[in-house]
């Protein structure tokens, strides 16, 4: 996705002289990257902190977000500029941080852009580009919820020393410690763009983090994947450093590309066309991923895939695809309840949008369109950065999974922590949400975690619940956050039949039952009929679906295999007409 610097400096200025500045290294800032590593004239720590940190998940409740007042103010036709309508949206659900080298001037452009000034900083410093996620500011946590703190990577841009020096600006301007990985043994080159963290001590990066930081890298480091987990581990909390390989075509490997966390649970992963692109090195990322890890509840994750667009002329980018430019929807903002998507022609962006909005319930999603960025390698996320809100309440809630338990209540359980205490903690659940929620007062059993029993439901019943817990010093937070405007949601399975007269289909015990290798399949048809057949996991996930149209009456069996499928809970699910019956199936190993 390199682009020819010339094709820069075609581009038109605002009226505020925006720098342009391309996304990727250029060949000069590679040559130059080993003089380049110095310390900055300020900075309040080079060590990391002396006790325990947390990197919240950027899906958990922030203040606000950083940006920085650097070109791309064109926008799409009959469009507010793209800046412009982050600054517009974001302001609604927190506070919008501009690095600007002229306040007066960024506030008067935003006025007669029609966009109020109602929740924005602004703060004087020198610019360089608008690529914010990259040299921002990262939050951290002292003992999980704690003394709010930034961490400051080295950028891995040479000639670039305004950019590099936003963190400690920011933490000047708010007032609050800034930790620099500037100095050995601390020293770290790195880019929030290539980083994600699940706010459990969990963050993914591609090997671009251990490429630029080892010997050879370019940047005078000789540091070892141990090495780099060490920092990570000591100035942002990581336990667990997840490193995919580099895609080949990406240009800037970095995994918001193509890579997006919903929550500590949920996997947005984009998606070309079998065999396209960089789709094959994504599988096999993902592959890893799913198979060497657990989320933080030791459960799989859940994959969500998005497509990943061609341009309008059907050009994917790199190799024998064409050279269209690297377009993303999971290049995405998350600011409280709001999400901001990129955008890029009507095809595309319908799907992106449901998928968005089914994978996220409650949240406002808006998009907005990136032509005019994306072309730099780089949306939305790239050019924003959010930042924790200073008193948090976390809640770690592993989401209860359908069930066939119909006579033991289903505990809720929630670790609950907040610098001033948890005054309150409770459980809203609804098994019709037209009449309303009834609520649960959680206790707390041990170590800042609270339970909550909602009572036992009969088979085919489905519940929808959220956590609600409230601070000793006044504040209120959800889990899901954007409740109860999007909540959680479990189904108690069980034999389930609907039957109608005229139609007495049946459908058999799955045998063996527990299986092993394989499970027989059977059904009886009184007449001519279409069949489904599906078989799901406790998350709720399809594993294996069979559509067969106008099956004549009579008796069928058929072998299913099992012998792939993790031990566990199952449910078979058959439909012939207006007949549902759904069984469970037990795999064992």
């Amino acid at each position: 996705m390199n682009k020819n610097i010339s094709t820069l400096l075609l581009l038109a200025l605002s009226q505020f002289t925006f720098a342009q500045s391309v996304h990727v290294l250029t060949p000069s800032e590679v040559a130059a990257a080993p003089g380049f590593l110095q310390v900055k004239s300020f900075m309040q720590y080079t060590t990391p902190p002396t006790v325990a940190v947390r990197t919240p998940g950027q899906f958990e409740e922030m203040q606000g977000v950083f940006i920085c007042w650097e070109t791309y103010t064109q926008g799409a036709s009959g469009q507010l500029p793209i800046l412009a309508q982050i600054v517009d949206y974001a302001q609604e659900v927190g506070i919008v941080y501009i690095a600007t080298d002229d306040s007066n001037a960024t506030r008067s452009y935003l006025t007669s852009q029609g966009v109020s000034l109602i929740n924005i900083k602004c703060f004087e410093v020198n610019t360089n580009t608008i690529w914010a996620r990259d040299y921002g500011p990262n939050s951290i946590y002292e003992n999980e919820v704690s003394n709010l703190s930034l961490v400051d990577w080295k950028y891995n841009r040479t000639n670039r020393p305004d950019d590099d020096a936003q963190p400690v600006n920011l933490a000047q301007s708010m007032g609050i410690p800034v930790y620099s990985t500037t100095i050995a043994p601390h020293k770290l080159v790195h880019t929030g763009g290539n980083w994600m963290a699940d706010g459990h001590g969990t963050a993914f990066s591609s090997k671009l983090v251990l490429d630029e930081n080892g010997a050879g890298g370019g940047w005078s480091q000789n540091l070892s994947e141990a090495d780099v987990d060490s920092i990570e581990k000591h100035f942002m909390g990581i336990i667990r450093y997840i490193k995919m390989e580099t895609l080949p075509y990406d240009g800037i490997h970095h995994i918001d590309m193509h890579m997006k966390l919903l929550d500590e649970e949920t996997l947005l992963m984009g998606e070309y066309p079998t065999g396209v692109a960089d789709g094959p090195q994504i599988e096999t990322n993902l592959n890893y991923v799913t198979t060497n890890f657990m989320d933080c509840y030791d459960r799989p994750y859940k994959v969500i895939r998005i497509p990943q667009p061609p341009q309008t002329n059907g050009d994917y980018p790199g190799g024998n695809w064409g050279n269209g430019d690297y377009l993303t929807y999971t290049n995405a903002l998350i600011l409280n309840n709001l999400i901001l998507v990129p955008s890029y022609y009507e095809e595309y962006d319908t799907t992106a949008l449901r998928i968005w909005e089914e994978s996220m319930p409650g949240y406002n999603v808006h998009m907005i369109n990136c032509n005019n960025i994306i072309g730099y390698s780089g949306a939305l996320h790239c050019i924003t950065h959010e930042i924790g809100v200073a008193d948090p309440i976390f809640i770690s809630h592993a989401h209860l999974l359908n069930t066939y338990e119909t006579v033991n209540p289903y505990e809720i359980k929630a670790y609950i922590k907040t610098t001033s205490g948890v005054n309150t903690a409770k459980v809203f659940w609804s098994i019709d949400t037209t009449l309303g929620y009834s609520m649960l007062n959680m206790t707390v059993a041990m170590n800042d975690t609270f339970i909550a029993n909602i009572p036992a439901q009969n088979a085919g019943a489905k519940i929808w619940y959220y956590i609600q817990a409230n601070s000793v010093s006044g504040r209120t937070v959800s889990k899901p956050l954007v409740a109860p405007a999007g909540v959680y949601e479990f189904r108690i399975l069980g034999d389930v039949g609907i039957v109608t007269i005229g139609n007495s289909s049946k459908f058999f015990e799955p045998y063996p039952n527990p299986s092993n290798e394989f499970v027989t399949l059977g059904y009886y048809l009184p007449m001519t009929e279409n069949v489904n057949i599906q078989l799901f996991d406790l998350s709720g996930k399809e594993i294996f679906t069979l559509n067969e149209k106008n099956i004549d009456a009579g008796t069928y069996t058929f072998q299913l295999s099992t012998s792939a499928l993790t031990a566990g809970i199952y449910a078979v699910r058959f439909q012939s007409g207006n007949t549902i019956i759904v069984r469970k199936l037990v795999v064992a190993k």
